[in-house]
């Protein structure tokens, strides 16, 4: 008969088990611990049961409740726009820019508007609008596609350069990539541009790249530099830029032409809350 060994500390016998002179105890765990942990399992059993639950190869089991996760909130949403019905009929009849002169349907789109960026729109130009590189500030009166209501409302629905037939779709040349100029012409007219806001520090270069800008790129962003919003073409006299103003940002954007894109958001988002995203943007600040 084999002597059962007990820990002289604890006066609890021990399992048998020894791990670099360590014994294991063998001390049960408490009955209430025991107990609460069968209860779990007759609950989880039950909510297999009861609740949908188990993968299959054609969908899920249904459970005998026949409770689905959808359907209520599909019911919470119906419930949800049936309470603002009267609202947003009066948003969808209403012009773009008559709704600043409704005190209460102002409030409503602001707050249908404010919700849709956040969920949407926040990723790119994030939660305050604020932009990143190559994702605009719209909080500035600074557009490439212009800042009227109308304007934004258009960008918002089909994008830029997003594949829709009615995209803001211009495309600035490949310059570098496609050969059209060499690196030291593309340096030039980058001294150039910076010399639009009296950052250049090579005069004879940016005399240089004054030429090469008068052939290249009058016809977008205009003679006095500032840009063209019909054609998406920015402002290059002032202190905002897309993808930085310092040389080598600028350099990179005549040599690759950038061309970023904006999804369009029509079909993704209802006509309503298309609006009221167009009225929240254009009231950030920036809206012309």
């Amino acid at each position: 008969m084999t002597t059962k060994h007990v820990d002289h500390v604890t006066g609890v016998e021990t399992t048998g088990h020894e791990w670099d002179g360590i014994r294991e105890l063998n001390k049960p765990l408490p009955r209430w611990w025991v107990w609460t942990f069968y209860a779990t399992i007759i609950w989880s059993i039950g909510y297999w049961v009861a609740y949908p639950a188990w993968p299959t190869l054609v969908g899920y089991t249904k459970g005998v409740l026949g409770y689905s996760q959808r359907a209520t909130v599909t019911e919470e949403v119906a419930t949800a726009r049936a309470a603002q019905g009267s609202r947003r009929e009066a948003l969808a009849s209403t012009p773009l820019d008559q709704i600043k002169a409704n005190p209460d349907l102002l409030r409503f789109a602001m707050a249908g508007g404010g919700a849709a960026f956040g969920t949407n729109c926040a990723p790119c130009h994030g939660r305050s609008a604020q932009g990143f590189v190559g994702y605009p500030n719209l909080n500035d009166d600074d557009w490439l596609w212009g800042g009227k209501i109308d304007e934004i409302y258009k960008t918002i629905q089909y994008g830029v350069r997003s594949g829709h037939k009615q995209a803001q779709d211009s495309q600035m040349p490949k310059y570098g990539i496609d050969k059209l100029l060499d690196d030291k012409q593309i340096d030039d007219t980058a001294e150039y541009v910076l010399s639009l806001t009296g950052k250049a520090t090579n005069t004879a270069a940016a005399e240089r790249g004054k030429k090469i800008f008068a052939e290249q790129c009058v016809s977008c962003h205009a003679e006095d530099g500032k840009g063209k919003a019909d054609l998406g073409a920015p402002n290059l006299t002032d202190a905002i830029w897309l993808y930085g103003g310092e040389k080598p940002a600028i350099v990179e954007s005549i040599r690759t032409g950038r061309g970023g894109v904006m999804p369009a958001w029509q079909g993704r988002l209802d006509a309503v809350t298309l609006k009221a995203l167009a009225v929240y943007v254009h009231s950030l600040g920036g809206g012309r």
